[in-house]
């Protein structure tokens, strides 16, 4: 089908002023994005010394956990209990404040720190905003990637033509050109993906309220049509883990159990809820209900209870790419850096094109390489002992734009940011090699020191390469 000139002007315009419109967020939440996709990684890093087995003993946690569960101090509402799972080999307790790692005793031991990760997440989930305001805006962010795939088709009627087209050594602007529209067409199923599960976590509220006006229909009653409701129970002093999981395997075999969460936890008439994860299945698990004596109360239905059901709690698992190992994290960070780069590609091609140079020619690139390097600084800040926050995230990344503005030529700016990423990478891994020692080889800290390494590897090797092209075009330009 031959698309109109007038269909294909508007397309692009709309696609052009929209991009810019969220360039900046966009870049921020997909690089944080990708990142987050190794969050449980990242977690394991902040504290490598902690032994890790995927193994555990029922009884061992049951009396661990229950002694949890009596401590006054400790209680709240919602007290869970996590179990090593391959992704996660490490054993916790939580109230609705914190977490404690586990040890072989089965009780809570050293309290579980992740700065740098919750940091990270935060700016991805929420951009450091209040929770439901800062979800709400992400979530729309992802509504307008949906625009921004289809748009761009639209704009770009050879797009999937011109699928292997590269223009290398035709200047910047061509290669950012076809490096946007080529990343764009090749994972572009990948986006839609990411945009759709992207806004379904901040716009479920909104729907609810929504299905409310027009069904008449309390939001209790449509929550719960969807996550289940809770059974009317009176609990006991204990939880009886031994007898819930010998029932849970008779009854599920194939059944995973990956954490425990006692709800109404200080009130009489608590229960717990046992989540298990199901092979092959893509919805985060099924939960079943148990009284405090181990009595089996029934399931949510997650698992075959309704498609509606099932594509709810399958969105976290899509979005993040928890699903098959360490493979597709692999590559939805593969994919999500794809995003990363259109983002960026996108405002430097709408950049090149202006007539006029100012102060936002600078800024860019400020924000592009600043942010990942106020980003590591903050890592490189906790991993010596010092609080991070978001105050001084984005107080570096203003500061290194405002370092870009200082500097005034683009290609300076990104040589030295560039430059400074890849120091502070070196740093953070050797201030972690020091204060963990051995302990930095262990496990995932292994792999996040050595994606580091291989980070500043890359970015010397860039600006080693754009320093050659630039000095051959000189030498060109004397010549002639």
């Amino acid at each position: 089908m031959k698309l109109s000139q007038g269909l294909v002007r508007r397309s692009l315009d709309g696609h052009t002023w929209l991009g810019l419109l969220v360039g900046a967020l966009m870049y921020v939440v997909c690089l944080t994005g990708t990142l987050a996709v190794f969050y449980p990684e990242l977690e394991r890093w902040e504290q490598p010394a902690i032994v890790e087995s995927t193994t555990w003993d029922p009884e061992v946690l049951e009396a661990g956990f229950n002694q949890f569960l009596s401590d006054p101090e400790r209680l709240t509402p919602h007290m869970s209990l996590y179990l090593p799972t391959a992704d996660f080999p490490r054993a916790r307790m939580a109230n609705e404040q914190a977490a404690w790692l586990v040890g072989a005793d089965g009780l809570p031991g050293e309290r579980e720190r992740h700065p740098f990760t919750h940091l990270l997440t935060k700016v991805h989930l929420y951009l450091t905003l209040p929770e439901s305001w800062g979800m709400i805006l992400v979530s729309a962010l992802g509504a307008l990637l949906l625009a921004l795939v289809v748009s761009g088709f639209l704009a770009h009627p050879r797009l999937v033509r011109d699928a292997f087209l590269f223009r290398w050594g035709r200047g910047d602007r061509l290669e950012q050109v076809d490096l946007h529209n080529r990343l764009s067409v090749w994972a572009s199923p990948f986006y839609l993906v990411i945009a759709v599960t992207g806004a379904w976590f901040g716009l479920v509220l909104p729907l609810v309220g929504g299905a409310t006006a027009l069904t008449g229909e309390s939001r209790s009653a449509i929550v719960a049509s969807v996550f289940g409701e809770e059974p009317e129970v009176h609990g006991g002093p204990k939880v009886e883990l031994v007898r819930a999981f010998a029932t849970l395997k008779a009854k599920y075999p194939t059944a995973a159990p990956i954490s425990v969460t006692v709800h109404e936890a200080n009130r009489p008439g608590r229960f717990f809820e046992v989540s298990a994860r199901h092979p092959g299945r893509l919805i985060w698990s099924e939960n079943y209900h148990f009284g405090m004596q181990g009595n089996y109360l029934g399931r949510v239905g997650f698992s075959d209870d309704g498609f509606g059901k099932q594509v709810a709690y399958s969105m976290y698992r899509l979005h993040f790419g928890h699903f098959d190992g360490l493979a597709s994290k692999l590559l939805y960070a593969a994919l999500g850096f794809a995003l990363t780069v259109v983002s960026a590609s996108g405002v430097n091609i709408w950049l090149a094109r202006r007539n006029r140079r100012d102060a936002l020619d600078l800024l860019w690139p400020g924000l592009v390489w600043g942010f990942p390097l106020a980003l590591v600084t903050c890592a490189l800040l906790s991993t010596t002992g010092f609080a991070v926050g978001p105050g001084g995230l984005w107080g570096m990344t203003a500061l290194a734009m405002a370092a870009a503005v200082a500097v005034g030529d683009t290609r300076r700016v990104g040589q030295l940011l560039r430059g400074a990423l890849a120091a502070t990478c070196l740093a953070l891994v050797s201030v972690h090699a020091l204060r963990y020692g051995m302990s930095a080889l262990a496990s995932a800290a292994t792999g996040v020191n050595g994606a580091l390494l291989a980070t500043a590897l890359l970015l010397a090797l860039g600006n080693l390469r754009r320093r050659g092209a630039a000095a051959r075009a000189t030498s060109l330009a004397l010549k002639t």
